[in-house]
């Protein structure tokens, strides 16, 4: 699994194209450029992936039951508007229409990379979701890391 880093601004061109940014273009692995998946994610954003990456996530999916009302919808939810694509040889992707007006991108994105997958946001939505006031932040901080492991925060 890859351990992606960083976070970059791009523009995006009227078809829906963007360039990826050399400094996170340079942590996938080259095997990777040509096959790539794009899919909404939560919040509003799309999330990229290395095709063997999405294998990895979809197996998880494989996991839920066919019989649960939810676990179809979520599976169906999940799937819906993966796309796969490549990293051209002028280091650009191609958003398809249906995923740029799920995430609202239009002229600016934010490529926000971590763990396995790499967020693309619009750089409108990103600004909203990411402003948080220090306290907050401090308070949100102790409410999900501050377990001291017993139970109890």
């Amino acid at each position: 699994m890859s351990g992606y880093i960083g976070e970059y601004e791009c523009k995006v061109d009227d078809k829906g194209r963007t360039i990826v940014p050399a400094g996170l273009k340079r942590q996938i692995p080259k095997e990777a450029l040509h096959r790539m998946v794009i899919n909404r994610g939560f919040d509003k954003c799309l999330t990229l992936f290395t095709r063997k990456d999405w294998d990895e996530e979809t197996k998880k999916l494989n996991k839920l039951s066919d019989f649960k009302r939810n676990d179809r919808k979520f599976k169906r939810l999940f799937n819906s508007g993966a796309t796969e694509i490549k990293i051209d040889t002028a280091s650009r992707i191609l958003i398809p229409k249906k995923l740029c007006t799920y995430a609202e991108i239009d002229s600016e994105v934010v490529f926000y990379a971590y763990e396995n997958k790499i967020e693309i946001w619009s750089k409108k939505v990103y600004d909203e979701q990411m402003e948080i006031d220090p306290d907050d932040y401090a308070d949100l901080a102790e409410d999900v890391m501050g377990d001291d492991g017993d139970g109890e925060s």
